[in-house]
């Protein structure tokens, strides 16, 4: 039964490949018929007398180089057709979709019904989910009565961490819980990305009258939303920034969690919703399934994959092609390898370009590109070499930079018109102890990506160290300003494909930003992130007030 079923699915997945059958066949007929003596001379000489003329006949059919090449043919066509009766799973199927995790940060979050507060038992469990992720790409967004980005979709789970850490329930700028208005923000930014995504809300609370918008993102087929309970039904009351509690006309302030408010909101949206556990991680594990079992519903047309078995025949056509090296049968291959050869010889305008300084011919060059090569020796940590493969301007200088030739990333920066080539030139003349200058481009940058931390704070050193010299009317070589220590960006990129141009396929390095903040501002990033959510609400509200 398992044979007729196994017949019953066999196809093609390229059957137009088949039609290479054709001149196979047509090959061998032509071949044979050149080679029949008797159609010769058929016009020529009557047939009685062509009979006793015709002496030594073979009438056995002998194996023949034509023979050879059609059965060769025929082969790679039925390989390349690809011949195919049994379903695979696609390997990109897995668990990696993204997933941005939306905090609660009202006030209600510093309750002290769980231990230690509502909000550092969502950090937990924010940290467990990421542990059991395994590197699949995750933002953090806070809200209250606005919605915040503290973190774009990353894979850095120490970075991660970092500003979980910093969360706090003061530093939002407007108090609330308008869970509306999260969703779109964090939907808008999901819907650029080429796979569905999940949105964890992490709350004590929720908003009624955001029920009709999460039915409608879960009837969507976009983003999934899906909301974890943190809080118990006794409550507790709230933890001031002091370390005591606080009071309303002298009496403390309690919390409860209502679950009866978010089983009707789980029931009318549609949203799947839990409620934490505080003595295992069996809520974070229901997250993740929730997370790829949404991604899997998405691709469901692409499971039924045809597996592709031509390859089987690589072997057979492998073997009979080791054949022509028989005897009589050798092919001559010096004229194609001589050809061969002259295309690939560098060509007297190459060399005239050598003699300029231009990068000499390889035999590598056949092979690999020149930004191939470069990555290559970008992996190894030969920057300096690596900056003399690289044709792209942005790799180029990302190379020079790491090899400490500053002046000339500057120029290879210079050639790209991208924000992030801007940042990555301030980051050069920073490092030459050009602070006006690079402030400058951290400006430009920021122009043209605005709310860019890294460049922020970046811009921010630098006019404190313009702030911080004096005029000379001699220096003095023992009193001289130190560059800062401004990072490089960390750049990865798709092994199968060299870098594009202008960068498109770079990814900032945040864990590296992240370290310069801490050095670079005398602040936490608690604050720094208070700072940052401020001026987003008050570059917000003029806009507002213009509808």
């Amino acid at each position: 039964m398992q044979a007729l079923d196994t017949l019953a699915h066999f196809h093609f997945l390229r059957p137009w490949w088949l039609l290479v059958l054709v001149p196979a066949a047509l090959l061998v007929w032509a071949v044979q018929r050149r080679g029949d003596v008797r159609r010769r001379w058929r016009q020529t000489i009557a047939p009685h007398l062509l009979d006793a003329l015709v002496i030594g006949e073979r009438r056995r059919v002998a194996l023949r180089p034509v023979h050879l090449t059609a059965l060769l043919l025929a082969l790679g066509a039925i390989a390349l057709a690809g011949p195919s009766w049994r379903q695979e799973r696609p390997p990109f199927l897995d668990d990696k979709a993204p997933l941005a995790i939306a905090v609660d940060l009202s006030r209600t979050m510093d309750a002290v019904d769980v231990t230690p507060t509502r909000l550092e038992r969502a950090k937990l469990k924010i940290k467990a989910l990421l542990a059991r992720r395994g590197g699949g790409r995750t933002a953090i967004y806070a809200y209250a009565g606005s919605t915040h980005l503290v973190l774009p979709l990353t894979d850095d789970t120490n970075l991660l961490q970092t500003f979980v850490d910093a969360l706090q329930t003061r530093i939002m700028p407007v108090p609330g819980r308008d869970m509306a208005q999260a969703l779109r923000t964090i939907d808008a930014d999901l819907a650029r990305e080429p796979v569905p995504g999940t949105i964890l809300f992490l709350t004590d609370g929720v908003d009624p009258a955001a029920g009709r918008a999460f039915r409608a993102q879960a009837d969507s087929g976009r983003s999934q939303p899906v909301v974890l309970a943190i809080g118990t039904e006794q409550g507790g009351p709230l933890r001031n920034a002091a370390g005591g509690y606080v009071e309303q006309d002298g009496a403390r302030v309690f919390a409860r969690l209502d679950v009866a408010a978010f089983k009707r909101f789980g029931d009318d949206s549609g949203t799947p919703l839990a409620t934490f556990t505080p003595g295992s991680d069996d809520d974070v594990a229901w997250v993740q399934r929730h997370v790829q079992s949404h991604l899997e519903q998405m691709q469901a047309g692409d499971r039924t994959r045809w597996k592709d078995e031509g390859w089987w025949l690589v072997l057979p056509v492998t073997l009979l092609a080791m054949l022509w090296f028989r005897k009589g049968w050798t092919v001559r291959w010096t004229a194609g390898l001589l050809l061969a050869l002259a295309f690939a010889a560098p060509q007297p305008g190459l060399r005239a370009q050598q003699a300029d300084g231009a990068r000499p011919w390889r035999f590598a060059d056949l092979w690999l590109t020149h930004d191939q090569q470069g990555r290559r020796a970008f992996e190894q940590g030969d920057f300096a070499r690596a900056a003399t493969l690289f044709d792209d301007a942005m790799w180029r200088g990302i190379a020079q930079y790491r090899a400490g030739q500053y002046a000339q990333a500057v120029q290879s920066f210079a050639l790209v018109d991208s924000p992030q080539a801007d940042y990555n030139q301030g980051n050069a003349l920073a490092r030459q102890g050009q602070y006006q200058q690079a402030a400058a481009r951290y400006r430009q940058a920021l122009r043209r990506q605005p709310q860019w931390p890294a460049a922020t704070a970046n811009l921010a050193l630098m006019e404190k160290l313009l702030a911080q010299q004096k005029p000379k009317d001699k220096p003095d070589p023992d009193d001289q300003e130190e560059p800062p220590d401004v990072p490089p960006d960390e750049i990865k990129y798709d092994a199968a494909k060299p870098p594009e141009q202008g960068g498109q396929s770079m990814h900032i390095g945040l864990t590296q930003d992240a370290e310069m903040w801490m050095r670079a501002i005398r602040t936490t990033p608690t604050d720094l992130l208070q700072r940052k959510f401020a001026l987003q609400r008050g570059q917000a509200a003029p806009q507002q007030g213009q509808r």
